[in-house]
């Protein structure tokens, strides 16, 4: 347990910094002078270097010790965070943001890789559950206590507050962590780092860009940078399949259930993530909230998904994964479209309970379906497949955040053009509920095929490496 704990107290504040601006872009962009494309990259250069960062999380595990690992990305974090703290300038700002970026990515791939191996599969969702407080809760509850700090003590205090906390988990690793991975130090291909970073990190930037651009997919620059992304991919994909030492080892998609969550995870987050984003600019702009308000909006939500996921991970062992995401995937769908019929004059309450039943059905599909696709995999995969699920949460976050915002943007722009009165303000609330609208009814479809997905998932069995990878299937 103080192996566990050591970890999940560096992570939840770690964490925590993924979704803790979310609410606080707007006062940044008025206390900086600059727009919201300019803004977003405290959420996209972030999830940029994550995406970096973490394809090599695999490599790293087998070079050096569980508690070197720790300590010093707890470190790097700190130091990120007190750049933040004091930062005079918005480059400044966003370089310690950069900073923050590098310890966190590879927090999580640490987290799974000794639960893993410390746990047996028959308690690995009750535990899962646990870390899901971490995960979910961390940084869903970020807007709420954003909102609340940015009010009353100013955004600096967004990251004064969490120093002291990342200084106590350095010291109560070094007191408690112990080390349970084994150091085998495979070859290290420096062309595969290459792939890996061109390859995830233009991919990340391309999409990043998007809204930078009032042309947003029409720029050149943009699908310029993906495409690179999307070669670079594809080259270190097939060069890992080569190596007998690859640094990211993709046989983990040989196994169904793994492949099944992958998929499900990618929805999940991407759908997560645009309401995080979305939902605090529309509460802020049509609805005229303060950033405290908005940010207790969406308390309930946070808190229960915290609650649950423990709850969620204990049926999980009992039941399996089925049980809880076909009607997890049903509310949520059902959610989404709700949420895409909101007007200039929806009352509150209906947000709080739309965001309270997404966190909800949130919490009972992700864990789930991650636990289950990692169980299946033998034990010489756990690092390959920990690295592969971490390396999509910000892959797949700054897709949706930047196709999102953009949808939002270009359809806002589109209603302002047919308006007669395109500088009123209410004419500019009622184009930005417009885009509200449209992306959360894309939400919808997407959450169609998590409904189609829950219905053919299985509990999956560990294996070993000379088993049939079609898993015997339990009830």
């Amino acid at each position: 347990m103080p192996i566990m704990l050591s970890l999940i107290i560096g992570a939840f504040f770690a964490i925590l910094n993924e979704t803790l601006l979310n609410i606080a872009l707007v006062t940044l962009m008025d206390q900086f002078s600059i727009s919201l494309a300019t803004v977003q990259w405290m959420a996209t250069g972030f999830l940029l270097v994550m995406a970096i960062v973490i394809p090599i999380s695999a490599l790293l595990l087998q070079w050096f010790t569980t508690r070197q690992l720790f300590l010093s990305t707890m470190a790097v974090f700190t130091v990120g965070t007190i750049i933040c703290a004091s930062a005079p300038t918005f480059p400044i700002l966003l370089t310690g943001r950069l900073i923050q970026a590098v310890g966190t990515g590879l927090l999580m791939p640490i987290i799974f890789n000794v639960f893993l191996l410390i746990y047996p599969p028959h308690r690995r969702g009750k535990i899962m559950g646990i870390i899901g407080l971490v995960i979910m809760f961390a940084p869903a509850i970020g807007p709420t206590l954003s909102g609340v700090i940015v009010e009353y003590l100013g955004w600096r205090y967004l990251f004064i507050i969490v120093i002291p906390f990342a200084l106590f988990s350095i010291v109560f690793g070094y007191r408690f962590l112990i080390n349970v991975s084994e150091v085998t130090k495979p070859k290290i291909d420096f062309v595969s780092l290459i792939l890996s970073t061109i390859g995830f990190g233009s991919i990340v930037y391309g999409f990043s860009s998007v809204g930078e651009s009032a042309n947003g997919f029409q720029t050149p620059s943009v699908w310029l940078f993906i495409s690179i992304g999307a070669v670079g991919i594809a080259l270190f994909a097939w060069r890992q399949m080569k190596l007998e030492e690859p640094i990211m080892d993709l046989r983990v998609f040989r196994y169904p259930m793994f492949t099944h969550a992958v998929f499900m995870f990618l929805i999940i987050i991407m759908a997560m993530f645009a309401s995080e984003i979305i939902l605090p600019i529309y509460m802020q702009g049509p609805l005229a909230l303060t950033a405290a308000t908005a940010g207790l909006v969406l308390l309930p939500g946070s808190i229960l998904n915290g609650i649950m996921s423990p709850f969620m991970g204990s049926l999980f062992d009992k039941f399996g994964p089925r049980v809880l995401m076909i009607p997890a995937t049903l509310i949520l769908s059902g959610t989404m479209f709700m949420m895409s019929q909101l007007t200039m004059n929806t009352p509150v309450w209906v947000v709080v309970i739309g965001y309270i039943l997404i966190m909800l059905s949130v919490s009972a599909i992700m864990m789930p379906a991650e636990t289950n696709g990692l169980n299946q995999l033998p034990k010489r995969l756990y690092p390959h497949g920990t690295a592969v699920m971490s390396t999509l949460q910000p892959v797949a976050g700054a897709i949706g955040v930047s196709v999102f915002i953009s949808i939002m943007n270009a359809r806002q722009l589109h209603v302002l053009q047919k308006s007669a009165t395109p500088n009123d303000p209410g004419a500019i609330s009622l184009a930005l509920v417009s885009g509200v609208e449209l992306v959360y009814f894309i939400a919808f479809a997407m959450s169609i095929v998590a409904v189609i997905l829950s219905f053919i998932v299985y509990r999956a069995v560990p294996m070993e490496d000379n088993e049939n990878t079609g898993s015997k299937r339990q009830s």
